[in-house]
């Protein structure tokens, strides 16, 4: 099982494996606020462990019964919550393609920034997407500066995150000793 020693394990049932576990090629960048636009509330770690009680906020009704989850999740504080191991297959892309090649979640990870598209995002957020993102290409390293992408990239017009406030050239300035392929 590979997971992030610096992260909280926190078992997600909403996960299966995937065809080829060796084929983990793609890091999917995303965010999440639960409810929306606000910090610190246990929701995103209830919807990812199937326990978000819909009587705790109307917007729980509407997601109410949605089986999804990340790989990690990098709280505002720096903090990360692991839900999926890394070699299974999480459900966060969706309907999704990647170079004409559908189906992400079969080779992709997933990352959750606890934020909004129109919020800027933490420096401990930052940090920990920098360490965590140096940990998962040095397991996987067919992920390569060209194949991080959000989730915008991989669902255009169906997705919008990480959003205009995930600062790429920041993030990839961090990552830049990655080589560049693709």
């Amino acid at each position: 099982m590979v997971l992030y020693n610096e992260a909280k394990y926190t078992p997600s049932p909403h996960y299966d494996a995937r065809p080829d576990d060796k084929d983990v090629s793609l890091l999917v960048i995303h965010n999440i606020s639960l409810p929306p636009s606000q910090f610190g509330t246990p929701g995103i770690r209830q919807l990812f462990t199937g326990t978000l009680n819909p009587d705790d906020h109307p917007f729980y009704k509407e997601i109410d019964g949605l089986r999804v989850s990340a790989h990690c999740v990098i709280y505002r504080t720096g903090e990360i919550e692991q839900f999926v191991p890394f070699e299974q297959r999480a459900w966060h892309a969706g309907v999704s393609t990647f170079q004409g090649r559908s189906r992400c979640n079969d080779y992709a990870i997933g990352i959750e920034l606890e934020g909004t598209d129109t919020l800027p995002f933490t420096e401990a957020q930052y940090k920990a997407l920098g360490e965590l993102t140096d940990f998962i290409t040095q397991h996987y390293p067919r992920i390569t500066l060209g194949r991080i992408v959000g989730h915008n990239d991989i669902a255009p017009g169906r997705k919008t995150d990480p959003g205009v406030a995930f600062d790429w050239a920041r993030y990839r300035m961090r990552v830049i000793g990655l080589k560049y392929s693709d």
